[in-house]
């Protein structure tokens, strides 16, 4: 492939090309693996290109995956014959994926269940719904297909009565009003292929119902309902009104220098599903699992608010 682009570096521009259909890291990943070229030469991720230098790509075929049980801790919030509630950690991935084969949700759950509903196939048995890798929170699985397509139904329909989903947020800044809901339009960014955006025309819409809980300085503590469930939903509707979640490398814009190392310096998105109340798919009965404010993200306010 050639390029003809403003000069970039490499890893960008590879990002950008659908013929490539990867993540950012995976292209990494081929570059420092040498499977990248630049005139016929190996290269590295933050080489900057120009017009005319010629780039060749050799993409190895994938190997087969499957899930396998691993002995990996798990704290559970509920658990009975037809399904299990978990706290996903910080940088645990839910399923097994290129570049995370292993050390995965499913792993564990497969390990401690002996078996999961066989609905989401080999990789992502008994997975409902899902958190990104440095999204903690609460996490509900199906043990059989039974309880999975009724749990799937609840996810999918959102019935207020059946079904609650609330996340904790830090955001730059803070909204005028205590309450606000956020409806837009909803999908991919156009150019933007690893994100997703609400300012531009979709058949798709999002819902995103924001309570205020703490003013800080230079943050908020925000609670979010999802009315939708859309993927990234609460980081892009954050992002596009400039109340970027603290920590969010997809989505941030440049933080403010008056800003401080811990804000400036936050590993993760500062994102937490806190509650999960559903109507159990097979008893019928209401399950109700609340997680407390991870640590990291509570000694993000308690050092805030220590600066004179």
């Amino acid at each position: 492939m050639t390029s003809q682009d403003i000069p970039t570096r490499l890893d960008r521009f590879l990002v950008q090309r659908d013929e490539l259909e990867n993540s950012r890291s995976f292209i990494k990943k081929l570059i420092t693996q040498g499977h990248v070229t630049r005139g016929g030469n190996s290269t590295k991720p933050s080489e900057k290109l120009k017009a005319g230098d010629q780039i060749e790509v050799y993409v190895p075929v994938p190997t087969t995956m499957s899930a396998a049980p691993e002995d990996i801790p798990l704290q559970i919030h509920f658990e009975d014959e037809h399904l299990i509630v978990v706290e996903k950690p910080v940088g645990m991935v839910v399923h097994p994926a290129p570049g995370h084969p292993n050390g995965t949700l499913v792993n564990a759950l497969l390990h401690h269940c002996q078996d999961l509903s066989g609905i989401g196939g080999t990789l992502r048995p008994g997975i409902v719904h899902r958190l990104d890798r440095d999204t903690s929170g609460v996490m509900v699985a199906a043990k059989h297909d039974r309880a999975h397509q009724g749990l799937a139904a609840l996810f999918k329909e959102k019935p207020k009565d059946r079904i609650l989903r609330l996340y904790k947020a830090i955001i730059r800044g803070t909204f005028d009003e205590d309450t606000l809901r956020i409806e837009t339009p909803y999908g991919r960014h156009p150019t933007q292929r690893l994100q997703y955006s609400s300012r531009f025309d979709s058949d798709k819409h999002a819902i995103t119902h924001v309570r205020v809980l703490e003013r800080h300085r230079f943050v908020s503590l925000i609670e979010c309902r999802l009315e939708t469930g859309r993927t990234h939903q609460i980081r892009v509707h954050m992002a596009d009104r400039n109340r970027h979640l603290i920590g969010d490398q997809l989505y941030t814009s440049k933080a403010p220098s008056e800003w401080p190392n811990i804000l400036k310096k936050f590993p993760r998105q500062a994102l937490h599903a806190y509650t999960l109340r559903f109507e159990h798919p097979i008893t019928k009965e209401m399950i109700h699992c609340t997680s407390p404010l991870p640590t990291d993200m509570q000694n993000l306010l308690d050092e805030i608010n220590k600066i004179p």
